[in-house]
């Protein structure tokens, strides 16, 4: 057996690790929240003024309507990702056609791997006014040129679009991850008793995805309230602050109004808005599967 120090040692890189990258950041932030700091009025000092900052940011009407755009944002990109990424793990969990469930499983990786700038820069070239491949299938239709990005009704869609196409195959590989941990005694007993596909799903299969569905929704969501890249290279938070999402919206109070200590205080509530919904994840879709 190993002695406690042995142990220890192992543990202590990942510690370490975790203090340096995770902790200290998080504890700088707070720490900053609770200070008057910003950048272009050093005259100010760097004095404790308490929760003023939090004061300030839940009486900006511009950080809830970022938020209630964010909530929006999630409302359309979580469903349809999920739809899309079950029926995908549910096609590539067929037996037929190996060669093709093998393909399709690289092709999934292929949007995962590409960075969300140059998502955001296929958007943009996909999204175009004059060029892109959007007005050109509405041109199709006998409709006029559309201005996607331009638009403050269509501009959070395109970029819903986008989001998707990126995510949507994480949510289809973790799926069919857990489809594959599917006991097949279980599934041929369920045969037994009904034919009806499902049933099957509805009662053997489902339980099984329900680990993988949590898990996937609470990367997915705190991936989103933090979503800066996609937007900034699309929209720039545009037109106006029609995609300004609450990463967006903090950004620009931390680097552009250069007041640190209110920057702090909206990503600590991001934060906290974070937990509270990955705890809601948990508390209605998490089932251990017996």
């Amino acid at each position: 057996m190993w002695s406690t120090r042995t142990r220890n040692w192992f543990l202590a890189p990942t510690v370490l690790t975790l203090l340096v990258i995770g902790i200290f950041p998080l504890l700088f932030a707070l720490n900053i929240s609770l200070r008057q700091y910003q950048i272009t009025n050093p005259g100010l000092g760097f004095g404790w003024n308490n929760f003023a900052n939090y004061v300030t940011v839940l009486s900006d009407s511009y950080f809830w309507g970022s938020l209630g755009r964010t909530f929006f944002f999630l409302a359309l990109t979580l469903p349809v990702q999920f739809i899309l990424g079950l029926l995908i793990a549910l096609i590539l969990h067929r037996q037929e056609w190996p060669f093709l469930r093998a393909v399709a499983r690289v092709a999934l990786v292929i949007p995962l791997a590409t960075t969300p700038a140059v998502v955001g820069l296929i958007g943009r070239l996909m999204f175009d006014s004059d060029f892109g491949l959007a007005n050109w299938i509405v041109t199709l239709f006998g409709a006029g040129k559309i201005s996607f990005l331009g638009d403050p009704n269509l501009a959070l869609f395109s970029l819903a679009v986008m989001d998707t196409w990126q995510w949507t195959p994480f949510f289809a590989l973790v799926l069919l991850a857990s489809l594959t941990a599917v006991p097949q005694d279980a599934v041929e007993a369920a045969t037994l008793e009904t034919t009806r596909r499902w049933d099957l799903f509805r009662y053997v299969e489902w339980p099984y995805l329900l680990p993988g569905l949590t898990a996937v929704l609470i990367l997915r969501t705190a991936d989103t309230m933090k979503l800066f890249d996609l937007i900034f290279v699309m929209t720039r938070g545009g037109p106006g602050t029609a995609t300004e999402l609450i990463s967006v919206y903090t950004q620009r109070i931390g680097f552009r109004v250069f007041d640190q200590g209110v920057a702090a205080a909206m990503a600590i509530l991001s934060l906290i808005v974070t937990i509270i919904l990955a705890r809601w994840y948990i508390r209605i879709f998490y089932r251990e599967a017996e």
